[in-house]
């Protein structure tokens, strides 16, 4: 019974993703229900990552097969893979990453899964992203390839200057001018495992005013910039959508695309009720 226990754990593929602050992911609940639901021999799990050196070693380590990386590691991810495809080549950050023959396939996910999560807003003409990290460089970029104006606001110039690098209007708290937006975005950690704001209140608060939209791609909690995008009658909403989405998309690249995207989402979203 054990030699067959431990021969169906080899042939098992193994999934997980990374991060650190890592507790709050629902990621493994969404992966596992879709291999429930779709009949799919494999496992996904979460793992905390307190050091960014073990996160290569980690595939031999526990024979993973793919795995998503979150908060902070996803410009980390880039720089260990073999090869890197699509707008993970632009923006230099991986969110997504397959294994095939020992080598690592990077791959970003986020910025489709983000896309999608702001259609219910409509017609967006311009967006202010605060952060800098892996997850705005997504944001970004996708909203600059669909026609959407974009400019960066993130609390120290060393970071956004990948960005000044590339055109893009990027500022620190101390240079920036207040400016008409329809949509803000909230990239960073701030609210996940504190009650911080990603940015001044005062400042927040101008900008808010001249506002339509909030998105904050932290979900499952209403975090401080949420709360004051509500004060301040904005039509809002959390990153489960986002979460969902690039999940989905993921999910079909650790099996070569070979599965209905939205029936995946479907299966995952059965999770989240």
């Amino acid at each position: 019974m054990s030699g067959f226990f431990f021969e169906a754990l080899l042939s098992m593929k193994n999934f997980c993703v990374f991060g650190n602050p890592i507790e709050h992911s629902i990621s493994p609940k969404l992966h596992n229900k879709a291999f429930e639901i779709l009949g799919i021999d494999a496992n996904y799990t979460k793992i905390l990552l307190k050091n960014a050196d073990e996160l290569k070693k980690f595939f031999a380590r526990l024979n993973l097969s793919g795995a998503n990386i979150t908060i902070p590691y996803k410009e980390v991810s880039f720089g260990i893979c073999d090869e890197i495809f699509g707008i993970a080549k632009k923006i230099e950050a991986v969110n997504t990453i397959v294994r095939k023959n020992d080598k690592l396939f990077g791959f970003n996910t986020d910025a489709l899964g983000f896309l999608k999560a702001i259609e219910e807003f409509g017609n967006i003409k311009n967006a202010l992203v605060l952060g800098a990290g892996g997850t705005a460089k997504a944001v970004v970029f996708i909203l600059q390839e669909n026609g959407i104006y974009t400019e960066l606001l993130n609390r120290s110039k060393e970071r956004i200057e990948f960005f000044k690098n590339r055109k893009i209007a990027a500022f620190s708290w101390n240079d920036y001018n207040l400016k008409e937006y329809d949509l803000i975005i909230n990239t960073t950690s701030a609210g996940l495992k504190d009650e911080n704001l990603p940015a001044p209140k005062e400042l927040l608060s101008q900008i808010f005013k001249k506002a339509k939209f909030g998105f904050d791609v932290i979900y499952g909690k209403k975090t401080p910039f949420l709360t004051l995008c509500e004060e301040n009658m904005l039509t809002c909403k959390d990153g489960a959508d986002m979460l969902l989405y690039q999940a989905a998309l993921a999910f079909n690249l650790f099996f070569d695309n070979v599965y209905d995207e939205t029936k995946i989402a479907e299966a995952m979203k059965t999770a989240m009720l």
